[in-house]
């Protein structure tokens, strides 16, 4: 309300203290900045200050205006090329969100905040990807637009520019790059298939181990674990099943059919027969021969 009487009170003062033929210049001398805007007034070339929202009034071929967005502006930065360093060639992009904080210095202190807020961004870009490795653009990307922002902050903070947010959008590498990070990635995927393998097979084994002493202690287990398999197929529906005899079972019966030896049966096992004698064969004297 006070902003809205002091503009009313200047109006009326305007009115009342310029001549009928003053009209003529009344529009030369309202002016409406929106919220979003400031005006910077200049009167006879120096800096009197920033001015809005709302309406106010200058003095006409006396004061200038120079109106300044505030809002957030959203800055595509062209596509750089540069190269990392571990000598890999690659091309990046990134969008950039800043806005104007002191609208004075983004007037006065520089002539196009815009584009010199872009060129700073570009070269920075190129300058961070070259003292940056591959891994690191590719697995730190969240430090890599941090640090990008703090530098292009701290070169456009004198222009009352506030760069608030960096992002590197696309990361482009040549195609024998691309191939050469494939390889290297299926090969990763197979070693860590194959140590996974490895370890379930130790596990597996470690296991059975530990089952093998557990049965070796108690003979009943096995016998539990033999029946569970038998329910086991029989809910397949097979019309054969493999049914094992356990050793200890045959054990037993041969046990008890084979006597042991000085036992209490009383039977005396038969005696070994005795292999028949072979005679030598009977060799003949030589013919001796009398004739003279």
């Amino acid at each position: 309300m006070e902003r809205i009487a002091r503009a009313m009170l200047m109006a009326l003062a305007f009115f009342l203290l310029i001549p009928p033929w003053g009209f003529l210049v009344y529009p030369y001398a309202i002016r409406i900045v929106q919220e979003y805007e400031r005006g910077v007034i200049f009167r006879l070339g120096r800096l009197v200050g920033a001015r809005g929202p709302g309406l106010f009034f200058i003095l006409p071929l006396v004061e200038r205006i120079v109106r300044v967005d505030l809002r957030t502006v959203t800055m595509d930065v062209p596509t750089q090329e540069a190269i990392t360093k571990d000598n890999v060639t690659v091309r990046v992009n990134a969008v950039i969100y800043f806005h104007v904080l002191d609208p004075e210095a983004a007037v006065v202190k520089v002539v196009d905040h815009f584009r010199a807020t872009s060129q700073i961004a570009q070269t920075t870009l190129r300058s961070v990807l070259g003292q940056s490795d591959l891994d690191e653009l590719l697995s730190e990307r969240e430090r890599i637009n941090t640090r990008l922002q703090q530098i292009i902050d701290e070169q456009t903070e004198p222009w009352g520019v506030k760069v608030t947010v960096v992002e590197v959008k696309d990361l482009e590498l040549p195609q024998g790059m691309q191939r050469a990070m494939a390889r290297q990635a299926e090969a990763e995927r197979e070693r860590r298939a194959k140590v996974i393998n490895a370890d379930g097979e130790f596990q597996a084994a470690q296991r059975l181990a530990d089952a093998g002493e557990i049965m070796a202690t108690q003979p009943a287990t096995l016998q539990l674990r033999f029946l569970q398999t038998l329910s086991e197929v029989a809910t397949e529906r097979n019309s054969t099943i493999v049914f094992p005899v356990p050793i200890d079972l045959l054990q037993i019966f041969m046990g008890r059919v084979s006597a042991p030896a000085g036992g209490d049966s009383g039977v005396s096992p038969p005696p070994a027969p005795t292999p028949p004698a072979v005679e030598p064969p009977a060799v003949e004297p030589p013919a001796t021969d009398d004739t003279p």
